[in-house]
C-alpha cells in the first residue's frame, strides 16, 4: 500500500465543506436581492436559493465523480447582481421565471452549437466587464450608504469584514455575515418578534414562467452574458491553471440542465465555479492532483446540506434590520467590482467604449421595459465601433 493510498481523506472533504461554506455565505445575500428585485415574494426567493443550493450541489457531484476532477459549480453572483441593479420587468415573477429558462436554454445551446460560444467569446472583455462593474457599483456603495441609515447595525458588519480581509481574506465576507446574524438576533430578542417555525422549513414554490420582450432582452440575454463572461470562461482559467482541462461541453450541459431545472423554483443560473474553484483545485485542499475530485464531490455534498437551511438563511433576511444585509451583500461584491473595473480600463484602447458602457449601466435607466444592462452593452459596442471604424 503506497503512501498516497494511506492518506486520509479528511483534507479534501474539508476542502469541499471549506468551498461550499465561502461560496453560500459570501453570496447568498446577492441571490436573494436580486430574486426580490425582479418581483419574487419571500416564499418565492427562498425557493430559489433552496432551487440554486440543490442543482448546483447536484452539478458537482456529478462533474467531479464523473471526470475525477476537482470541478465545482457555483450560482452566478454577478448575474445576481445583475437582478438586484434593474426592477421587476413587464409579466412579473413569471416573466423573470421565462427569462432564467432562456438563459438555461442558451447555455444548452452553448454546449451543442460551438458558433454560439465563438460568438459571445467576440464581445470585447473590457466592454462585458465594465458592464458588470457598472451593474455592481449601486450594490458596493450600499455599506457606505448603510452606515448613515443604521451606523449601530451596519458599522460592526464593515469593521469584522475589515478585520478579517487583512487577517484572513478568504472568510471576509462569511464573518460579516457572522456578524450580520449576531445583529438580527439581538434585533429580533430586542423587539420581540416572533418567528413562524413553518418559515424555517425548505420548500418549492413552482412558477409557472411567461416570456416577454422585455424580460428575454432586458434579463435573460445580459444574465447569459454576465454568466458566461464573468463565470464560465473564467472558471475554466482557474482550473487550467492547477493543470486541469475541463470538458467544455459536458459541464455546460450539466450546468445548463440544471438552470432549466431550477427556473420554475425561481433558480436565476448556475455555473462553472470561478474564484471559489480554487479552493478546492488548489495544493492546499490535497497534494496529490489526482485524489482533488474528492473535494468537488464534498463541496457538492455540503450545498445540499446548506440547500436543507436555505429557508433559515433567507428568514434572516427577511427579519434584518435596515441597511444590514445590503451591506453584506455589497461587502461581497467589491472583489467582482475591482476585478472588473481593472479589466474593463486595462486597455487603453478600449478604455472610451468600456467608460461609456459602465456609465449607461450604472445609470440604472430602463428605456422601452428593458433594463440598463443591456443598453450598456449597445452604448459600448456603438462607441466601439464608431471610434475603430476604418482603423486596422
Amino acid at each position: 500500500m503506497t503512501a498516497t493510498t494511506r492518506r486520509p481523506l479528511s483534507r479534501p472533504v474539508t476542502a469541499g465543506i471549506v468551498t461550499a461554506l465561502v461560496g453560500f455565505t459570501s453570496s447568498f445575500a446577492v441571490v436573494l436581492t436580486g430574486l426580490d428585485a425582479v418581483g419574487a415574494n419571500p416564499a418565492q426567493a427562498a425557493s430559489g436559493l433552496l432551487a440554486l443550493s440543490l442543482t448546483m450541489g447536484a452539478a458537482c457531484i456529478v462533474l467531479a465523480w464523473r471526470y475525477r476532477m476537482p470541478i465545482t459549480a457555483a450560482w452566478s453572483t454577478p448575474g445576481a447582481a445583475l437582478l438586484a441593479a434593474g426592477s421587476a420587468v413587464e409579466g412579473g415573477w413569471s416573466a423573470a421565471v421565462g427569462a432564467f429558462l432562456v438563459v438555461a436554454a442558451l447555455i444548452l445551446l452553448t454546449a451543442l452549437v460551438p458558433r454560439l460560444g465563438t460568438l459571445i467569446a467576440a464581445i470585447p472583455p473590457s466592454i462585458a466587464q465594465a458592464m458588470l462593474a457598472g451593474v455592481l457599483l449601486p450594490l458596493c456603495v450600499a455599506p457606505i450608504r448603510g452606515i448613515g441609515e443604521n451606523p449601530w447595525g451596519v458599522v460592526p458588519v464593515v469593521v469584522t469584514w475589515l478585520l478579517f480581509a487583512r487577517l484572513a481574506p478568504r472568510w471576509a465576507v462569511p464573518a460579516a455575515f457572522v456578524t450580520a446574524t449576531v445583529v438580527v438576533v439581538i434585533g429580533i430578542a430586542r423587539t420581540g418578534t416572533a418567528v413562524d417555525p413553518a418559515v424555517l422549513l425548505p420548500s418549492f414554490h413552482l412558477t409557472a414562467p411567461t416570456f416577454t420582450v422585455g424580460s428575454i432582452v432586458g434579463i435573460a440575454l445580459p444574465l447569459f452574458i454576465v454568466t458566461m463572461a464573468s463565470q464560465n470562461v473564467p472558471g475554466i482559467a482557474v482550473m487550467r491553471s492547477f493543470g486541469y482541462e475541463v470538458p467544455w461541453r459536458p459541464a455546460m450541459l450539466v450546468t445548463g440542465i440544471g438552470s432549466a431545472l431550477g427556473a420554475p423554483a425561481g433558480g436565476h443560473a448556475i455555473n462553472l465555479a470561478a474564484i471559489s474553484a480554487a479552493l478546492a483545485a488548489a495544493p492546499d485542499a490535497e497534494p496529490d492532483p489526482a485524489r482533488r475530485w474528492i473535494a468537488g464531490v464534498s463541496t457538492g455534498v455540503s450545498y445540499l446540506v446548506l440547500g436543507g437551511l436555505s429557508a433559515v438563511f433567507a428568514a434572516l433576511v427577511l427579519l434584518a434590520p435596515t441597511a444590514v444585509i445590503p451591506a453584506v451583500a455589497g461587502l461581497a461584491l467589491f472583489g467582482a467590482f475591482g476585478s472588473a473595473v481593472q479589466q474593463a480600463i486595462d486597455d487603453p484602447g478600449e478604455r472610451m467604449p468600456a467608460v461609456i458602457t459602465f456609465l449607461v449601466a450604472a445609470s440604472g435607466v430602463a428605456l422601452l421595459g428593458i433594463s440598463a444592462a443591456f443598453w450598456a452593452l449597445i452604448a459600448g459596442l456603438v462607441v466601439r465601433g464608431v471610434l475603430h471604424l476604418g482603423r486596422p
